[in-house]
């Protein structure tokens, strides 16, 4: 009895860690992913029904066209998990695109966790590589998505995502989405700092009996360069088809993610 006790006492410890490790692993289990709608999915409820419209509407012309599914999914929350993580299982658990040709594309937004990401399939990964999907991220979605914008958002990155797909593929969509940048604020008094220290050095050359020429290379080098970076032309639309679900798709977790 007392050789049982002692073994009873020693592994309690170890079962007490054990429990502790296995319960979220099981508990991540039996959370099945929500089935989907079709291409368009905000189960969190934060896209406006006109975005959500030109979302459906530039999706489902690119999928009749070209028959790649660009999804786009919201959630309220995920639990805690990692976002690319989890956005990949979605990918495979809903299997985008067509088995054996992968080619289809995740937009994913965790609301409560504040995170997003483009999912690639295999397919495309040679068209929208890493780099040009954070592109898409940086100056197309997280801007809007930092402000709650989300349909803007949303609507901003699955255009620029569908066109590259449309233009690779030979097809021209219809209708009119423009991708837009955000605009940038910019100062309407950034200069006058530099006229006072213009007249300033105009003033101190003359009494002292020499030229403001001598300072103007610090007023050429006084302001800061600004870099332009090429957007996404092209507009989008038009209502067209139904949607005929997704065929065993895969991802190899190709895409770009961030918090916004």
């Amino acid at each position: 009895m007392r050789l049982f006790l002692n073994i009873k006492k020693g592994t309690l410890p170890f079962l007490f860690i054990l429990a502790f490790l296995v319960t979220p692993l099981a508990s991540l289990a039996e959370q099945p992913f929500p089935k989907p709608k079709g291409l368009i999915n905000d189960f969190a409820n934060v896209v406006p029904p006109s975005y959500e419209q030109k979302l459906v509407s530039i999706t489902s012309e690119l999928f009749d066209k070209t028959g790649t599914p660009v999804v786009v999914v919201t959630m309220p929350d995920i639990g805690g998990e990692d976002y690319n993580a989890y956005a990949n299982r979605l990918y495979e658990a809903w299997g985008i695109g067509k088995k054996g040709e992968d080619k289809g594309v995740l937009i994913f937004v965790a609301i409560k966790e504040r995170k997003m990401r483009i999912e690639v399939g295999y397919g495309l990964e040679g068209i929208l590589p890493d780099g040009l999907a954070g592109e898409i991220r940086d100056r197309h979605m997280i801007p809007y998505l930092k402000q709650n914008k989300f349909g803007e958002g949303l609507l901003n990155g699955t255009a620029a995502v569908t066109q590259i797909i449309a233009k690779d593929a030979g097809v021209q969509l219809t209708g009119e989405v423009p991708v837009r940048a955000p605009k940038k604020r910019r100062s309407r008094v950034s200069f006058i700092p530099l006229l006072l220290i213009f007249f300033l050095f105009m003033f101190v050359g003359r009494r002292r009996g020499g030229s403001w020429i001598f300072f103007l290379p610090l007023l050429m080098g006084g302001g800061s360069p600004r870099y332009s970076r090429g957007g996404f032309g092209g507009s989008f639309g038009g209502f067209s088809g139904g949607f005929g679900g997704f065929g065993g798709g895969m991802s190899g977790g190709g895409g770009a993610g961030g918090s916004f």
